[in-house]
Parts: structure tokens; C-alpha cells; sequence
């Protein structure tokens, strides 16, 4: 059953529309923006090559990994009553996908997946910038290129930054075998005639440590700010700011051939590029670009036509605001006075000097206001629930449109803020240690006495337009009785309301997804995700598995089980001493001459085989002293569960 049956078969008296107070709201946003500004949509359309007909992409199973004609009920329609218009103007911009001239030299297939291709010639062939999350919607943007330029040679490869969406389809772009040795020189790989493969330094521990690391949380998580298993349309999922939505093709990651220094300028077939390392913001590792030869200026994931996240709704490490704002206004610094076009990794270029100066001012004030004002309201002695509702926007800035808030929200970008200066404590000692949700929902309910009366109650604040109070009281009985469905159902009402509200594609979808799991259950099941993931934990180095292990091992099972070990991991030369004690693995890299209870020579990939339980490796590894030690290793590895509840305990 889809999430549209579901609807069709939902019997509550609302019928899954609109409440006159969600319709009332959706429309005061006429009043509150300048829809007749139609100067991002010039952008979006400007310098369009050809664009697909009935594009869908299917992968080799046949599941659907990229469906463009989806988004076919977005086109020359206002927004209905369940959509914010806001967000339905900016999905709209999305949909115009295809193969579009940035400036002579450089061209970009979009909306082909939920990032941007970007092609740039070199005098003997191409550079290819970010290669899309799926090898098939890269493989399809590149023969789209080809159509119209014939066969590219590719002379690197440049990943903007650690997120799959990035590289995680770079087999669509190249071959293994097409990389260059990474063993090389930088001069030596780019004379060889093979891809060369770029990235900013620290890119693959961030690439691979965000994906394996906390993967599973992330994946789970991911189907609620993304809505992936959920289909397109007016009263489901819309654009997430950044693109149309999570493909979910096969993704792969090939390591960089050269991690680039910060201020370095290298010169490919003869196009010389200005890097600007920018650590800290949008993702861990990611760099900006300058090509003095077409005076342009790729800004990566910093600026991208949409409030972006400080913290990521699936989950992930909190960025630097301040950091943020700074490298914009050092990128517009160093290059300001000669860009003419900036262009980047999701929705469109900008063009024009002065244009492309205020673009990324606006967007800098944006990162530095959300940084600067929550820490004025923190030296206030606000918490941070009250400064996210109380700080808002400057009047100019709040109406222009690439700073609205598709993808982060203002929101939840002032709490992770609060977060990375003051930690998760509010101060109030209550909140030190509070009890665990159920037992606080069940002591609720014992407190509030007949949950029917409490459910009255209830719908009579939801039809005063109180969704969010609602949502918060019904969360609590749902959390006391999960079968309680007359309160799942009224959680799911009040979270629908929200989510048709919401300016931001991730907050809409994740309303909508606890809507629907409160009234189906648990989905995370469904088909809905990339594939491929898995083969990432092959891109680990030996120490970065060592670490995985232990965070996946049981350490209060494996409390009593200590034991030394030496580890020889002999193709990279490495050693490593590992202690386990009170059921923590202790890892010592360097030689060292302490004795151990056993001694182990293996591969890497070896031991990344061991740690996935492949038993059978124990036969092709040197093992001396204990030969219980291996299995002991990973003996008290917990299975990874992907498929945990969000919605209710």
C-alpha cells in the first residue's frame, strides 16, 4: 500500500485536506514575499541546452532511481491549500532540469538527481565537478554531455566536499581502472593520461566516518528528512531545498587520487584553478574553486540558493556559522573583483559582478547573524526553545528568496548553535537527568487521568489551529499506549498540519512521515535508499576500522574478556598493539616490542572481512599465540539495526 492509499483509505473526518486555519496560513505568505520577483527563476532557466522529455532512470533490478516526470503536478498550477506556496514555488524552480550552459567552457546537468554535474573544458578535454549521488543518474548526465560535445576525456575528477551525494556516483562518470595512482606525484598522476581524482584534505576519513561511523542512525533518520519512500505530490513530499530529493541508484566511493592543501593552485591540461579550503562549514571537508579563465567561482555547498543546515535533521556533526560566513567573505575577497559567474553543487549559477557579490554578502549575513544573535540571546539567559521562537529574520533578508528557509530553518539552525557554544544543558537542573521518554509519557498519562477526556480536549485545541501543542500531548499518550490509535491518529492530524505549512522540504517531509507511521506503523522497510553504501566500509583505512569495531562492540558484554594483541597489517605496513580491558578496545599505532597475548598478520581488507564475520578469513591469516584472540575480537559485535522507531518507542 502507498502513502496515497493510505490517504485514500483514511477515514477521519478531515479526509487528510487542509483545515480552513492551515489554509489560512499557507495563503498569508503571499503578503509576506514578492512571488512577482522572478529573478531566481531567470537564473534557473538561463542557458538551458536541451531538456529531457519523460525522464525516468531505472537501475539494473528495476527499482526507479530518478523520476523527473513525478514532479509533473508542480507545472503551471498555484499552490493548493496543502502546500506552502513558498515551498512550492522553489520545488517548481527545481523541476527545470537538464544539460544548461553556465558560461562558455562550462556547463551543468541538473536535476538529475538531488545535486548538481558541473563539466568544465580544459584545452585537451574535461574536468568534471561532483559527480551526483548514483552511478546511473551521473552515466546519464554525462551521455547528455556527450550528446552535444561527443566523447569526454576526463582529466580529473574534483569532489567539492564529504558528502555522498558528491562522489557516491562516480562510477557513472569514470571506470576503477580509469583512476590515477594515488602513489604518484600530483605532477606524475596528471603527465600519466589517467583521471586524476581531487579533494579537499581530510576528505575521506570525513567521507567515509560520517557513513559508516553513524551510518545506520543516519540512514534511518535520512528517510524522515528526506521522505525518499515516500511518493511526490500535493499532499506528500515536494523539493528539499537543495534538489528534488534523495535518488536511489547505486552509490560507490573512489578514493582521491590527491587531497588538495588550502591556497593551492594547480593547473590541469593547462586550466589553471585557485583553491580555497573551507573545513568546518557545510561538511568537514569542502573547498572552493576559482577558474581565472572563465572568471568563475564555484562555491561548493556554502552558497546555494536556500538557508542550508548548521545541523542536519538526519543527524550529523554541528557546523561552524561563524566559520561559514568568514570563508565567504574570504572567497568574495580573494576573488570578488574578477568573478563574473559563481556557480555550485545544488540549484543554480548567479551571474554578473555586482550580482554575484551580493549573493554571497546576503549569504554570509545570513550564516553570521544566525551564529552572532543566538549567542546574543544565549548572554540574555535564553534557552534554546525560546530564542527559536523568538529571533527572527532582518526585514530585507527575510524576503530574499535564496535565503529563505527550504532546506535548513532558522529554527533548528539557532539551537545547533546553542549546541556547539553551550552543549545539549539549558542550565535548568531538572533537565540534568531526566527520566526516559516512556516512563516520562506513562507517568503523564497517570497524571492526566482519562486519556478519552485528554483526546477531547485535544481535538478541540487542533481545531483552533494548536497543531504543534497537539502533536506534543498525543506524542506523550502514544509513547504511554503505542496502541492507542485514536491518539496515533490525532498525533498524525496534527503533524499533517504542520507538514502542509512547512517552508522547508525536510520539515515537511518528516511531519509527513510520522504521519504515516503513526497510522501504518513502522516503514522504515520500504525501498527508498541508495544502494552501495555498504562497499564504503572498503575505503576505511586500518585504524578508522579498529574504531568501528569498538563502536559496535557491546562493551559492558565484553567487560570481562580482556586480552593484548598485536596486529601486523601487511600491505600498508602498519602496526598496530591493541588492549581490551573492561570490555574497551585500546589501539596503539607503532611498532613496539611489549609482548602480547597473540600476534595477527592479515591484510586490511582482511581484517575489514573479519570485522564483517566472514570466519573464513581465519584460514588465509597468520595467527601466532592465542588463536582465540580473533574471534574474541569481534565476538561481542552487535548486529546494526536499521529499521528502529522514531514515531513512537
Amino acid at each position: 500500500m502507498t502513502f496515497k492509499d493510505i490517504r485514500n483509505n483514511y477515514s477521519r473526518g478531515c479526509g487528510c485536506c487542509a483545515t480552513a486555519f492551515t489554509k489560512a496560513a499557507n495563503r498569508s505568505w503571499y503578503d509576506i514575499l514578492d512571488f512577482d520577483d522572478e529573478r531566481e527563476k531567470e537564473c534557473a532557466l538561463k542557458g538551458l541546452i536541451e531538456a529531457p522529455e519523460n525522464f525516468v532512470l531505472k537501475r539494473d533490478d528495476g527499482e526507479i532511481v530518478w523520476d523527473l516526470t513525478a514532479f509533473d503536478f508542480v507545472k503551471d498550477k498555484e499552490a493548493p491549500d496543502t502546500v506552502n506556496p513558498s515551498l512550492w514555488r522553489h520545488t517548481r524552480l527545481n523541476t527545470y532540469a537538464g544539460l544548461f550552459k553556465v558560461v562558455d567552457g562550462i556547463y551543468q546537468v541538473r536535476g538529475f538527481d538531488m545535486a548538481n554535474a558541473t563539466f568544465i573544458k580544459t584545452d585537451n578535454g574535461w574536468i568534471i565537478f561532483d559527480v551526483m549521488m548514483c552511478a546511473e543518474d551521473m552515466a546519464a548526465g554525462k551521455a547528455l554531455m556527450e550528446k552535444h560535445f561527443g566523447p569526454l576525456d576526463i582529466k580529473a575528477v574534483l569532489y567539492s566536499h564529504s558528502h555522498i551525494d558528491h562522489y557516491g556516483g562516480i562510477f557513472g562518470a569514470i571506470n576503477e581502472e580509469d583512476a590515477a595512482d594515488a602513489n604518484l606525484s600530483l605532477e606524475e598522476q596528471l603527465k600519466s593520461g589517467k583521471t586524476v581524482i581531487l579533494a579537499p584534505e581530510g576528505f575521506l576519513f570525513h567521507a567515509v566516518s560520517e557513513n559508516v561511523y553513524a551510518g545506520a542512525a543516519m540512514g534511518r533518520r535520512a528517510q524522515y528528512q528526506y521522505g525518499a519512500i515516500m511518493e511526490p505530490g500535493e499532499r506528500d513530499r515536494l523539493a528539499i531545498g537543495i534538489g528534488l530529493g534523495q535518488s536511489r541508484g547505486t552509490c560507490a566511493l573512489l578514493a582521491p587520487t590527491y587531497e588538495i592543501p588550502d591556497n593551492a593552485t594547480i593547473t590541469i591540461d593547462g586550466l589553471e584553478i585557485r583553491f580555497q579550503l573551507t573545513p568546518g562549514t557545510e561538511a568537514p571537508a569542502e573547498m572552493h574553486a576559482y577558474f581565472p579563465k572563465y572568471k568563475g567561482l564555484w562555491l561548493a555547498e556554502n552558497c546555494t540558493g536556500t538557508m542550508h543546515n548548521i545541523y542536519t535533521l538526519r543527524g550529523a556533526q554541528v557546523r561552524n556559522a561563524d566559520a561559514w560566513a568568514k570563508y565567504i567573505l574570504e572567497a568574495e575577497y580573494l576573488f570578488g573583483d574578477e568573478v563574473e559567474v559563481c556557480f555550485q553543487s545544488h540549484n543554480w549559477p548567479h551571474w554578473g559582478n555586482a550580482e554575484v557579490k551580493e549573493f554571497m554578502e546576503d549569504t554570509a549575513a545570513l550564516y553570521q547573524f544566525i551564529n552572532n544573535q543566538t549567542l546574543h540571546y544565549v548572554n540574555q539567559g535564553l534557552t534554546p526553545a525560546e530564542i527559536s521562537r523568538t529571533l527572527v529574520l532582518p526585514d530585507r533578508l527575510n524576503k530574499v528568496w535564496y535565503c529563505r528557509q527550504y532546506y535548513g530553518t532558522l529554527s533548528h539552525n539557532i539551537k545547533a548553535v546553542y549546541q556547539k557554544y553551550m552543549g545539549w544543558y539549558d542550565a535548568n537542573p531538572v533537565n540534568l537527568n531526566p527520566l526516559k521518554p516512556v516512563d516520562t509519557a506513562k507517568k503523564w498519562v497517570e497524571y492526566l487521568g482519562d486519556t478519552k477526556e485528554v483526546l477531547k480536549k485535544a481535538k478541540a485545541d487542533f481545531d483552533k489551529g494548536e497543531y504543534q501543542w497537539v502533536a506534543q500531548l498525543t506524542k506523550e499518550l502514544v509513547f504511554a499506549d503505542p496502541k492507542d490509535q485514536d491518539a496515533r491518529n490525532l498525533c498524525a492530524d496534527a503533524l499533517e498540519q504542520l507538514g502542509y505549512m512547512a517552508e522547508s522540504g525536510p520539515w515537511r517531509s518528516a511531519y509527513l512521515m510520522g504521519a504515516w507511521e503513526l497510522r501504518e506503523g513502522n516503514q522504515a522497510d520500504k525501498e527508498g535508499t541508495v544502494k552501495g553504501r555498504e562497499s564504503m566500509r572498503s575505503a576505511m583505512t586500518a585504524e578508522m576500522m579498529l574504531a568501528y569495531l569498538d563502536i559496535m562492540t557491546d562493551a559492558l558484554a565484553a567487560q570481562n574478556d580482556n586480552f593484548t594483541c598485536k596486529l601486523n597489517i601487511i600491505d600498508t605496513g602498519e602496526v598496530f598493539r591493541l588492549v581490551r580491558r573492561d570490555g574497551i578496545l585500546l589501539v596503539y599505532k607503532g611498532k613496539t616490542d611489549i609482548e602480547t597475548d597473540c600476534t595477527i598478520d592479515l591484510a586490511r581488507l582482511q581484517l575489514l572481512a573479519l570485522i564483517g564475520g566472514r570466519k573464513e578469513v581465519l584460514d588465509k591469516i597468520k595467527i601466532v599465540g592465542d588463536k582465540t584472540v580473533p574471534m574474541r575480537l569481534v565476538k561481542y559485535m552487535t548486529p546494526i539495526v536499521r529499521n528502529f522507531n522514531i514515531i513512537e518507542p
